[in-house]
């Protein structure tokens, strides 16, 4: 039966992409929502099957080439199944809101939903194969449909160049993953994900460590993590509101689902690991966060916040890779549950935001952080949901942030008290590190949110579009974050799924596990009540503020200006100027440029000053080593001089070339072979 379900998915797809591409077909919003409603549905009931009955597992014949193909939905499969469905679900609800201001752009609006519905379907297809080469060929079209989607507005020079940084690093992911199941096929001479297993399990650690590192490069470029990121702050604000929302909440994720997998089937020094991804992960979580607060557009500023959480993901699973090698439960339970939990709540609280910015940038039609200001007051629903996401990305309670973030920090303090050196060195680097990127999150959103809609505009107001916040458009985001307060009060609901994930990692330790995640799970039902009463008393304190303030007569005027009758959105603070204390401290781990200009003269020029954030990670993997190839490459512009003369001398040479060459090469073995004789 399940089976017969995802055939038909994938058929749904197809027959989608058929009705686009060859019809003229009106409503491609309401179509490509349909379809994927649809998906959804069909993959939800198999998703929900397997956390009622267990692991769905079945076969194709496939070819030569791949042998059988096996698909297998474990829970591990079902959870990131579930995540994925959601997000794209409230992606198209919003998104068919949002493309209505491209509705002029019919051929562009046509090959997006397409592509869109091929992303989907990509992705949960990449959660239930189980063989390496068809995985490639799903993992190349998850990365050309997402290319597609991203550079929806093709004519700006800034959009084509981020997609093409896009695919060209997609595919250095994909060169890595082939590899690495290369590797794993000349060995076993299967490509089959049960090889992995099999070849681990008879080779000395260092060789499944070395796998895994193939592995662990391809699904990082995805993810995000530092120094492997680079692609993700062009991508993201490049991209469509509701792709960015998808990208951030899911796309990157597959990542996380390919890390995941692969600690699944490698069998190694998993403690060995442990200690390379926490590391990884809080650098990466400290430096996504550092960044984010310099940048000036929100999108990008939401992109590095993306990287700070994948950095909080992987210091959950670093956690869990370290309670498996130290066979300690609670560090296991607490490692992956964290990860797992905060996979999904960075889905829900991530593409709020940038469906929020999408509001933001269709109102205002600039995302620079310091033209805005008293956007509250045209628009309070976006600002309401907006002020929702900023505190649950925060880990403020009762949101849902909170919950998967206390999985995280209940299994680092209980690690302080193993008795090991090293591993608590360890585990007091990643609390640090949690700690400076929860403090310094929350300057970055108290500065984005206070900066975009509090206060007055910064810069006069040309065009603003009230019809933004429409029920249709706002609906899908009271969605996102019902589930976030859902989550935050009631965070049993999840456990139980938690629960069959974290004992696929350690099944022999099953009624050891169950133990100390119910001790966890008394902890949880505690944050709920104390999350309900917060919620009460607030409510409360509303409530009687009301009463007292409805009796009162109110009257409205402009704010007291200290004497100064001017204007007052100049004195108020700029993004720039409310996290000055922090750039100085931060300028010599960042780079920032600046422009400067001082007044001078009788009759002086206004001051200004203005900065420019970069990526020091950036400068030196990408820009540098580019700037390098085009130097060299630029000696041999001469080559191409335009003499058509030359051109054909270039091709007779090639030819000589190619025929001397096998001849050179043999006279050379046969010297070689005269001269071992001798």
């Amino acid at each position: 039966m399940e089976s017969l379900l995802i055939e038909i998915f994938n058929l749904l797809a197809l027959v989608a992409m058929g009705c686009f591409l060859f019809f003229k077909t009106k409503g491609r919003g309401l179509i490509t929502l349909g379809v994927i409603t649809i998906q959804v549905i069909i993959s939800s009931v198999v998703a929900f099957s397997v956390f009622s009955t267990g692991l769905i597992e079945y076969s194709y014949s496939g070819s030569w080439i791949t042998e059988m193909i096996p698909v297998r939905i474990d829970f591990l499969s079902a959870w990131f199944i579930l995540i994925i469905s959601f997000t794209f679900l409230t992606g198209a609800w919003y998104g068919i809101q949002y493309m209505k201001k491209y509705i002029d752009q019919a051929d562009n609006i046509t090959l997006h939903a397409v592509a869109f519905i091929l992303v989907y379907t990509s992705l949960i297809d990449i959660c239930i194969v189980q063989n390496g080469f068809v995985l490639l060929v799903v993992w190349e079209i998850m990365a050309l449909s997402s290319f597609v989607v991203v550079i929806f507005e093709h004519n700006k020079a800034e959009t084509l160049k981020a997609g093409i940084n896009f695919l060209i690093q997609s595919h250095v992911s994909i060169l890595f993953l082939t590899i690495a199941f290369m590797w794993v096929r000349v060995k076993t001479g299967s490509f089959d994900f049960s090889a992995i297993t099999a070849y681990t399990s008879t080779q000395p650690a260092i060789t499944g460590i070395g796998l895994f590192i193939f592995f662990f490069i391809g699904f990082a470029i995805k993810a995000g993590f530092v120094p492997f990121h680079t692609w993700l702050p062009l991508a993201h604000p490049a991209a469509p509101a509701h792709i960015s929302g998808v990208m951030s909440g899911v796309i990157i994720k597959i990542g996380i689902y390919g890390i995941l997998r692969v600690l699944l089937l490698i069998k190694t020094d998993l403690t060995a690991l442990g200690y390379f991804i926490l590391t990884i992960s809080v650098i990466t979580g400290i430096y996504g966060v550092m960044l984010a607060i310099v940048q000036h557009n929100l999108k990008k500023l939401l992109a590095y916040h993306s990287i700070e959480n994948i950095g909080i993901i992987g210091i959950g699973i670093g956690l869990g890779c370290l309670g498996i090698g130290y066979n300690n439960q609670i560090l296991l339970v607490c490692g992956f549950g964290g990860a797992l939990l905060h996979t999904l709540n960075h889905s829900l609280f991530k593409s709020l935001l940038f469906y929020g910015a999408g509001n933001v940038y269709q109102a205002r039609h600039t995302m620079d952080i310091e033209a805005l200001g008293g956007l509250i007051k045209r628009m309070p629903r976006s600002a309401f949901l907006f002020l929702i996401g900023s505190l649950a990305i925060c880990g403020f309670p009762p949101f849902n942030g909170f919950v998967s973030e206390f999985f995280i920090y209940n299994g680092l303090f209980k690690g302080l008290l193993f008795n090991n050196f090293m591993f608590t060195l360890f585990v007091l680097f990643a609390i640090l590190g949690l700690v400076i990127i929860g403090g310094l999150a929350l300057l970055c959103f108290t500065k984005a949110f206070g900066i975009v809609f509090l206060g007055t505009p910064r810069e006069k107001i040309h065009h603003d579009d009230l019809t933004i916040e429409r029920p249709l458009r706002i609906v899908p985001m009271y969605a996102v974050a019902l589930v976030i307060i859902l989550i935050g009060i009631f965070p049993l609901l999840f456990t139980p799924w938690l629960q069959k994930i974290i004992q696929l990692y350690q099944p022999s330790s099953v009624s050891q596990t169950g133990a100390q995640l119910k001790t966890l799970l008394d902890n949880l039902t505690l944050i709920g009540w104390y999350s309900i009463g917060f919620i009460g008393v607030t409510a409360l304190c509303y409530f009687i503020r009301h009463l007292i303030i409805s009796r009162r007569s109110s009257e409205v005027d402009v704010t007291w200006g200290c004497g100064y009758t001017g204007e007052t959105d100049k004195m108020q603070y700029t993004a720039s100027s409310f996290i000055r204390t922090y750039r100085k401290l931060a300028e010599p781990l960042l780079s920032i440029k600046k422009e400067k200009q001082d007044a001078s003269g009788l009759y002086p020029h206004p001051i200004r000053q203005v900065t420019h954030p970069g990526d020091k990670v950036e400068n030196w993997l990408i820009d540098k080593p580019v700037s390098f190839i085009k130097r060299f490459l630029n000696r041999f512009v001469f080559l191409q001089n335009g003499n058509i003369q030359a051109y054909i001398l270039y091709g007779f040479v090639f030819v000589g070339l190619a025929i001397l060459f096998p001849l050179i090469l043999d006279k050379i073995v046969l010297l070689m072979n005269f001269l071992k004789q001798l």
